[in-house]
Formats: structure tokens, C-alpha cells, sequence
């Protein structure tokens, strides 16, 4: 399942936001949107779990939490967006 995380931190990274999900479980992938012209994040991310459950109970965990000193928005990627 891919994962959509918003309202991440300008310094978030790539490794960070792995970590963060693989509490849960496996992680397939995970990434921070950046511009393409300039690197600079979007302050958003996804994520993919291949384990359905898993990546279920993640949403549900992080949503409206706080990671590095932002509150978080997760939800599931509709699957005609990935």
C-alpha cells in the first residue's frame, strides 16, 4: 500500500521517514518530494508497505502526530496517484 504523509519537516529525510514507518513494518520505499529544480523538499513524502495490515496500523498510529516538530497528516494513496 502506498502511504501519503503531509506537513513534514523542511529537514525531514529519506532515512528518517523509513524509520518511522518501519516500526510498523516492512517498508518497501520511502521518500521525501522534493523540487526537481532546486532539491528543496515539498514537505510531503510516501511511503510503500507491502503488507496491507501493516501499513493500516501505521496510518492509523501517525496520523495527527508529531515527527521531527510537525504535526502530520498520513493517509492511504489512492491507487490511480501511484
Amino acid at each position: 500500500m502506498n502511504i501519503r504523509i503531509s506537513n513534514i519537516s523542511l529537514n525531514t529525510t529519506d532515512t528518517e521517514l523509513r524509520k518511522l514507518f518501519f516500526q510498523y513494518g516492512n517498508v518497501d520505499f520511502a521518500k521525501v518530494n522534493r523540487n526537481s529544480l532546486n532539491g528543496r523538499s515539498l514537505k510531503s513524502g510516501e511511503v510503500c508497505m507491502p503488507v496491507m495490515a501493516q501499513a493500516r496500523q501505521a496510518i492509523l498510529s501517525l496520523d495527527k502526530t508529531i515527527f521531527d516538530g510537525k504535526i502530520i497528516s498520513v493517509s492511504e494513496l489512492p491507487a490511480e496517484l501511484y
